[in-house]
């Protein structure tokens, strides 16, 4: 959670926005799964230290990219509001992968055969296996590096974000999946020292406050920190900042940045620190009554907020309150949550992950590979699989940056968020749903077909 401040500071009239300023995610070199560097995303060094890439670096990154891109299949372009993907055959695709000794993971494989959401996970004992289904098409690559739809632009479900989700799904329920970009204790005592000292505040002293605050670190909880999927958590997190404290624009209407929200109303909040932070949104799950089809059902993701203040040691305490201020832009962030998704290829992907940890806590706390039969799906799920999930180099540290708005009286200002999924909660919430049987009849699998079908 990148680390954000309100203090007043004499009578000269200033917001300072610090905050640690960075390109959301994408791919990186792994020859099993196909993939380069982070085309248009950041790049971060063997030491764990994040930086952007350069205009040169990026084209470079993205033609790589998309020239390493096979062509897809014509079937696979169809869009479709029910795209199935069976685990049984997934898995003994993988099994040949593996066997095959291939120095490249299809991209059939790679992007689950262009599966936009997992909406449905349906069970079928009779052939020992679990279907998950969903809209789904052909992709290409955006801006970001990232494979999203040809038509909805929306980002294709990656297989290696399903084995996290899968491997990692105990790790959701004891302790949580999360992440956080804070300042040091000691940056925020070195920068609120920094601060007394000034009597004139202007431009000028930017480099010595970001200075003063150090870099920032990156923790992260319950998935690895070299996994795409971490990866994603951290820059969906800074996205967030990144549109609250103004250094970005919403690529949607009606979600101003916070900072603009406080000078149309006239006025700056009190010595509290507003906190922000993106967490799990869905309604109750939806099953039918034999627990044979299950639907996930809601937006996925949701803004929250509470005002935090900072102790003389440099540490955050909660307060249980919010900011009215604060509470109606993570009001207004939700709201538009669907249209920015739609947008920001890096917010859907953050959608799916949710969706992913939500579909393995049902599998695992309802018992469906149990109710399915059969030996499971061992190369998917086990943590000690021998088909290994690519890495990438962990972001451990940012550097902070600075922005400057003129407003009322003096205020200093950094951001405050993070990502937090609590896919065990939305598991246990279910009501029975009987039309989810006519459902449960399409995905029926078909043997000797592909692992994917419409």
């Amino acid at each position: 959670m990148s680390q954000s401040l309100f203090r007043p500071f004499y009578s000269v009239k200033w917001i300072l926005a610090l905050l640690l300023s960075l390109l959301p995610a994408a791919a990186w070199a792994q020859a099993n799964w196909g993939y380069q560097r982070a085309v248009g995303g950041i790049i971060v060094d063997p030491s764990g230290a994040v930086r952007l890439p350069t205009v040169s670096e990026r084209q470079e990154m993205l033609t790589e990219l998309r020239a390493q891109a096979a062509k897809i299949a014509s079937e696979l372009n169809q869009r479709t509001e029910l795209r199935k993907v069976s685990l049984r055959t997934l898995e003994a695709a993988l099994t040949d992968v593996l066997a095959g000794n291939q120095d490249r993971l299809p991209d059939e494989l790679l992007y689950l055969a262009g599966l936009q959401r997992v909406q449905y996970i349906l069970v079928y004992p009779e052939q020992n296996d679990i279907v998950l289904a969903g809209p789904g098409e052909g992709w290409k690559f955006d801006q970001n590096g990232n494979a999203v739809g040809v038509t909805t632009g929306l980002p294709a479900v990656r297989l290696d974000d399903l084995l996290v989700a899968f491997r990692t799904v105990e790790a959701a329920r004891t302790e949580g999946i999360s992440v956080s970009i804070d300042p040091t204790n000691e940056g925020r005592q070195r920068f609120e020292a920094f601060m007394n000292r000034q009597r004139t505040f202007d431009r000028a002293v930017l480099p010595a406050a970001v200075e003063a605050m150090g870099v920032q670190q990156v923790t992260l909880t319950g998935v690895p920190a070299d996994s795409h999927f971490a990866r994603i958590l951290f820059a969906a997190d800074f996205r967030m900042k990144q549109f609250g404290m103004k250094l970005d624009e919403a690529p949607v209407r009606g979600l101003p940045s916070y900072l603009d929200m406080l000078k149309s109303k006239g006025q700056v909040p009190g010595s509290a620190t507003p906190r922000w932070w993106m967490a799990c949104n869905y309604e109750p799950v939806a099953r039918s009554g034999d627990r044979l089809a299950w639907e996930i059902r809601g937006q996925g993701v949701k803004a929250l907020t509470e005002d935090e203040v900072t102790a003389g040691d440099g540490t955050l305490q909660g307060t249980g309150r919010a900011d009215p201020v604060a509470k109606q832009w993570a009001d207004l962030f939700t709201k538009h949550y669907p249209e920015l998704a739609a947008k920001d290829s890096t917010m859907a992907q953050l959608r799916n992950l949710m969706d992913l940890c939500v579909a393995c806590a049902l599998i695992q706390r309802e018992n469906l590979v149990g109710l399915a039969g059969g030996k499971g799906f061992p190369l998917l799920m086990k943590p000690d699989s021998e088909f290994t999930v690519g890495q990438l180099p962990a972001p451990k540290t940012v550097e902070t940056k600075c922005s400057f708005l003129k407003i009322g009286r003096n205020y200093v200002i950094t951001a405050s968020g993070g990502v937090q999924i609590e896919s065990w909660e939305v598991a246990s919430n279910n009501v029975v749903t009987p039309q989810l049987k006519s459902v449960h009849a399409q995905g029926t699998p078909q043997a000797g077909k592909s692992w994917w079908w419409n």
